[in-house]
């Protein structure tokens, strides 16, 4: 019994100095989302959906939860983050070409169809997250336009 007591002690102490570490942050600047909303002009239902919805992981700028104080809570929300980012960065749209644009919009279009963004793990705690089947049309009916827009700026292959 004394070395459960020692353990769970240690246990303890590492639990409580992990609480003084943590990731790095990701809170970049709102107008970082600009370029993507002027390119892609979402109607205002749309945009509502992406900021409630996307933003917190598809760009520089997070809003954390409370939760996010608590490690080692803190470094699984980074690793969602920062994968989330790693494949689609609304803060860094500037910088693509229109192909990767178009292919980016083509992998939004079947994620979201399948219901497999917002991922569930993120609208456990995020409930205002969950799309509706009318939410979920609304923002397939914009990427499908915005799509269009992008392939007939692309130059044609010869």
């Amino acid at each position: 019994m004394k070395l459960l007591k020692k353990i769970l002690f240690v246990l303890l102490a590492i639990f409580i100095v992990a609480q003084f570490f943590g990731p790095e942050k990701n809170e970049g600047d709102m107008a970082s989302i600009n370029a993507f909303l002027e390119d892609t002009n979402p109607p205002e239902q749309v945009k509502a959906i992406l900021q409630e919805s996307c933003f917190d992981c598809h760009s520089d700028v997070t809003k954390y939860p409370w939760y996010n104080s608590i490690t080692p809570v803190n470094y699984w929300l980074a690793d969602h983050i920062e994968h989330g980012s790693k494949h689609f960065n609304v803060s860094k749209w500037e910088g693509n070409s229109v192909k990767r644009k178009d292919h980016k919009f083509e992998e939004l279009i079947e994620m979201v169809e399948a219901k497999e963004m917002p991922l569930p793990s993120y609208t456990w705690t995020h409930s205002e997250a969950n799309l509706t089947d009318e939410q979920i049309e609304a923002v397939i009916k914009w990427a499908k336009n915005v799509r269009l827009k992008y392939q007939l700026t692309m130059p044609k292959p010869e």
